[in-house]
């Protein structure tokens, strides 16, 4: 007997290199053949035969032993299949646990894994990416980026690297936007977005961290923005976020009205020129005239053609404030910035005649009045003399002309009208009113 890692060894049944079997010697517990049954305990039962080549070397002794049961097996070569027979189902275990063995072995593989820049070694059954993020419980969205991509078959040495998208709210130079990013700083994020940061304001600092839940900032890339003040010229290289800081930068001070050609609070672009204007302003009030309206009405006592003022009109005036500037020593247009009336205009009536004129005046008919109103006021229904006595083509005084029938001033009413009432004057009184022109009449 001798000591081996399967346990106690009783050398009963062995097998040599050619398969032959050699049965046990005849003995108090030998059943007469290699049959033990199943539920027999273990003190009567034969150690398993395990075949000797999977044994350890025995010891000389024992050696000695196996030679004898060689040649027993020399001798008894007639009875190799049936302990073939015997054997297969302990070779086909032996096959199958190393095959299982083999096929386990295979399909662990060794992969490392990266998750935002912190890489671990592992072992993995998985077949692919997605599968191996899934077992980690890696979740990824549509922003995230997975190299290899999640369908990439694994094999054992790879190596798997994810990064997760980030919101950045970015306002640079003025325009604000939304952007995704897989950097993790502020200073990776701009080199990721191909924003030129040399010489650029950052509102965040750039070795910042950006957490998954995003990170809002403001980047001014530097400019060059030329200057123009007091008949000089300034180019400078600026990150300024408004007109008025660039001119600040530029060593222009602005002063009272002073003011820029673009507004102020504006944003500078690259290459754009900002005009100074130095401004000098005063006020000036000035009164202007509010002109009346004239409102008109009908009057059939008047006959057709005949306009009497029956209320004459009146002008209003405004106080009128305006502000005056020079831009640059340049007048510029007065700007109106308030107005106050200061009297109100009173409107104008008129009554105009709608009665039909008589087509004749019986005596008078023939004369020449044409000449006579040539000689009186030149021609003029609207004449008046020196005095304001007289007027109109025959310089009717007002009294006469009421009393031939008229209505306001004779140099008001038509021309017709007008010779209308001389006709009738002339019947009353002939040619003396006229002491100067009368004898146009019959000329």
């Amino acid at each position: 007997m001798s000591n081996s890692p399967y346990g106690t060894y009783e050398p009963q049944e062995t097998l040599d290199a050619l398969g032959t079997y050699d049965p046990p010697p005849p003995g108090p517990q030998s059943y007469g053949g290699t049959y033990r049954p199943g539920y027999e305990s273990m003190e009567t039962q034969p150690a398993w035969q395990v075949p000797e080549a999977l044994l350890p070397r025995q010891s000389a002794p024992a050696a000695g032993r196996a030679e004898a049961r060689r040649a027993a097996r020399r001798r008894k070569r007639p009875e190799r299949p049936e302990t073939l027979r015997r054997l297969l189902p302990q070779a086909l275990v032996v096959v199958f646990l190393a095959g299982g063995t083999t096929a386990f072995v295979a399909a662990d593989k060794a992969v490392q894994l990266s998750v935002e820049g912190r890489p671990r070694t592992l072992h993995t059954f998985a077949d692919d990416v997605g599968e191996l993020l899934a077992d980690e419980g890696v979740d990824v969205g549509p922003h995230d980026v997975v190299a290899p991509a999640p369908g990439t078959a694994l094999a054992s040495g790879d190596e798997v690297t994810v990064r997760y998208g980030r919101l950045v709210h970015l306002t640079i130079d003025g325009q604000r936007r939304q952007v995704w990013t897989t950097a993790g700083t502020v200073d990776g994020a701009l080199h990721q977005l191909g924003v030129r940061a040399e010489g650029a304001y950052v509102s965040a600092s750039r070795s910042r961290r950006i957490a998954r839940d995003g990170l809002e900032f403001d980047v001014r890339t530097e400019r060059s923005v030329t200057v123009m003040a007091d008949g000089r010229e300034r180019t400078i290289r600026t990150n300024a976020a408004t007109v008025r800081d660039a001119v600040d930068e530029a060593g222009v001070s602005l002063h009272g009205q002073d003011t820029t050609s673009v507004p102020q609070d504006s944003f500078p672009r690259d290459g754009q020129t900002i005009t100074v204007m130095r401004i000098k302003g005063s006020k000036e009030v000035r009164e202007e005239v509010i002109q009346y309206t004239v409102e008109r009405t009908q009057d059939p006592t008047l006959f057709r053609g005949t306009e009497v003022v029956e209320r004459a009109g009146r002008q209003g005036a405004r106080r009128v404030t305006y502000a005056l500037r020079t831009v640059n020593g340049v007048k510029q247009k007065p700007r109106r910035m308030s107005a106050e009336v200061v009297r109100e205009p009173r409107s104008q009536v008129v009554k105009v005649g709608t009665k039909p004129l008589p087509p004749s005046v019986a005596g008078a008919d023939g004369l020449n009045w044409s000449e006579l109103a040539r000689c009186e006021s030149g021609g003029r229904p609207s004449a008046t003399d020196a005095t304001g006595t007289y007027g109109g083509l025959y310089q009717f005084d007002v009294q006469t002309w009421h009393s031939l029938g008229g209505g306001g001033r004779p140099q008001d009413a038509s021309a017709s009208e007008q010779t209308y009432r001389a006709k009738k004057l002339y019947v009353r009184r002939g040619a003396s009113p006229w002491p100067h022109c009368g004898g146009r009449l019959h000329g």
